[in-house]
């Protein structure tokens, strides 16, 4: 890795850990967009390799994002726990079985769910 690529990814980390709550989640889902973007990009160009590595950074970052729910704070936690775990199952099969419409599916309601996040981020900002 080079020294450059090396300082962007330090400067992310500083960024991400610097970030308030509320920014930390809307990066992760702008980063969970962008890789379900290039997984369908990768789709179009019939490229496995980058279908798989997009749909598995995918994976890991919904993997984060449900484990930072806390059930014991928010009675609404195991239904969005059980989305999660939903979102995980339909991009773990659009990869084992290369299904382009089953990852745009997912993408489109993971979009939804972000757009929500990123409201209530504005209107969290917005408020102090």
């Amino acid at each position: 890795m080079s020294d450059t690529a090396k300082l962007r990814d330090r400067y992310l980390a500083d960024a991400i850990e610097t970030a308030a709550p509320a920014v930390r989640l809307t990066m992760l889902y702008d980063a969970l967009e962008l890789d379900l973007f290039r997984a369908d990009a990768a789709f179009e160009a019939d490229d496995l390799k980058a279908i798989n590595d997009n749909l598995v950074h995918a994976q890991t970052i919904i993997l984060t994002l449900r484990d930072t729910i806390k059930p014991e704070l928010w009675e609404g936690a195991p239904q969005l726990i059980a989305l999660h775990n939903y979102f995980l199952a339909e991009l773990l099969g659009a990869n084992l079985d290369k299904d382009r419409a089953r990852a745009a599916a997912a993408a489109t309601l993971i979009g939804r769910i972000g757009d929500a996040w990123r409201i209530a981020a504005e209107t969290v900002s917005a408020d102090n």
